[in-house]
């Protein structure tokens, strides 16, 4: 499947504006400041993209007023006073049910600014019951599935919303095509930049090509924003729906959302540099596999240390390690012939199992789950060599043969385990599929392809080739500054 991956910076808006203004710069020069820092961190977990697109991007611009314009001259947006209570942290207006009993916004801890202006409605209300109804005839529209109710019953009480703010309170931002007194407000603004990312009104091959989106992938926190207010102004622009919301739960700091206005923010470069890690991969596999989706993830120094320890030194990479090391010690580092044509066919259906199982809970965007699986095989794959002890096999004559056929049967468990876990730690499974002597690279490897009995009958290793694909954290041998 070819994929287009859009992300990016929502650079508009009144907080951006104010924080510009804290530190004598301008909004733009704070915004390139920002978006750089925030490619560079993609970067440091081998991150990449398609798109970086930026909310200030001059054909993002365009496409914003194209929308607002539309909708209005459809008779969609309308002109009207408004009173209500804005959260500058979440650039939005509350209700009163939806504030904590001492009346604060309740992920950004702040008091909400009474404000009373004369804005621009897009007429959501329109749309409510089309909504209603795609919700309840797609199950996969928003996933995961607990959330569904949450939108269904925000979605009952949502009325028509504010899409432009007055340019006495917010001047940053773009500009109401043919009203000079207004800005364009968020809802409009930075959700549109989905259809700005993949060419629309630019580059219609791609446009016809990415969209609808397969998934928005966004923090629960964004979803009534994506499920609510984006799909009833797709609607009211009579463009395809995406097919599915994702909204995903926090990462969390002592049970607290992370968020520079509550000073707790835990940044990659902050792991990377604590730990003295060599690559991202501990990092991306902790972030990726600490907890479902549909759960907040909360994050500790500790924590992670046990957890990429535990799966990845003594579990992972302590499996292939020391089998290797046997097959060098009991077979010179080679795979014979009779090992490969009797595999033990309960560890290779096993196998064949979880790759099924994993290609199933990745089209369901379920990365908790996969690792599950596939560390439920690692698991099996140790235990089986305790069982058979090739240790013990390899001192009798008679049972070599066996010895060298337990050895192969772990072996290839570590070369499915090497592309089952590629997507979560792309260095260590390169690694692993180095060490078993592998041609190509494991990145070119397709999930759907695998199958058993792919590792050769030659030498595949020598003692000098042995090496850990992932030191502990607390080893004296971990980390970039111990190696040098």
């Amino acid at each position: 499947m070819e994929v287009f991956f859009l992300t990016g910076t929502d650079e508009h808006g009144s907080k951006i504006e104010k924080t510009a203004s804290s530190k004598d710069i301008s909004p733009k020069e704070f915004c390139d400041l920002m978006s750089d820092k925030f490619k560079e961190e993609w970067k440091k977990l081998y991150l990449s993209n398609d798109r970086f697109i930026r909310t200030t991007d001059e054909d993002h611009r365009t496409v914003v007023q194209h929308v607002f314009k539309t909708l209005l001259e459809k008779g969609d947006i309308y002109k009207a006073a408004y009173a209500g209570l804005y959260c500058n942290g979440c650039e939005g207006f509350l209700s009163e049910r939806e504030l904590t009993e001492d009346g604060l916004c309740p992920d950004h801890r702040t008091k909400p600014q009474e404000v009373q202006e004369e804005n621009y409605f897009f007429r959501l209300t329109k749309y409510k019951e089309q909504l209603k109804q795609h919700i309840l005839a797609n199950p996969n529209f928003i996933l995961p599935e607990t959330r569904v109710n949450e939108v269904l019953n925000q979605l009952e009480n949502t009325e028509d919303i504010s899409v432009s703010r007055s340019k006495e309170s917010v001047t940053w931002g773009i500009p109401v095509p043919g009203d000079e007194s207004q800005i364009i407000y968020v809802w409009i603004d930075a959700l549109s930049n989905y259809l700005t990312g993949v060419g629309y009104l630019y580059n219609n091959d791609l446009f016809d090509k990415f969209w609808p989106a397969n998934v928005h992938m966004i923090g629960k926190d964004i979803l009534k924003f994506h499920s609510i207010y984006w799909i009833t102004i797709l609607m009211a622009m009579e463009l395809p729906l995406p097919k599915t919301i994702l909204g995903h739960g926090w990462i969390t700091v002592d049970e607290s959302k992370m968020g520079k206005s509550l000073g707790n923010v835990v940044s990659a470069d902050y792991i990377i540099n604590e730990f003295k890690l060599d690559n991202p991969d501990p990092v991306r596999y902790y972030l990726s596999t600490n907890t479902s989706f549909s759960r907040d993830a909360n994050y500790s120094d500790e924590e992670f240390k046990n957890k990429v320890n535990a799966d990845l030194a003594n579990n992972l990479g302590n499996l292939l390690n020391r089998t290797l090391s046997m097959l060098v010690k009991y077979n010179d580092g080679i795979i014979i012939p009779e090992a490969i044509t009797s595999p033990d066919h309960e560890i290779a259906k096993l196998a064949d199992e979880t790759k099924k199982a994993v290609i199933e809970n990745f089209n369901k965007y379920q990365l908790f789950e996969a690792n599950e699986t596939i560390f439920k095989l690692i698991d099996r794959a140790n235990a089986y060599i305790n069982e058979e002890a090739p240790w013990t096999l390899a001192k009798n004559p008679e049972t070599q043969t066996r010895c060298a056929q337990v050895l192969y049967n772990v072996l290839e468990v570590c070369r499915y385990a090497s592309i089952l876990l590629y997507p979560y730690i792309p260095n260590i499974t390169q690694l692993m599929w180095e060490q078993l002597s592998m041609e190509g690279n494991v990145a070119d490897q397709k999930l759907s392809a695998l199958n058993w009995s792919e590792l050769k009958s030659r030498k595949i290793t020598s003692k000098d080739q042995i090496k850990p694909v992932f030191l502990r954290l607390d080893s004296e041998l971990a980390g970039i500054q111990k190696k040098k």
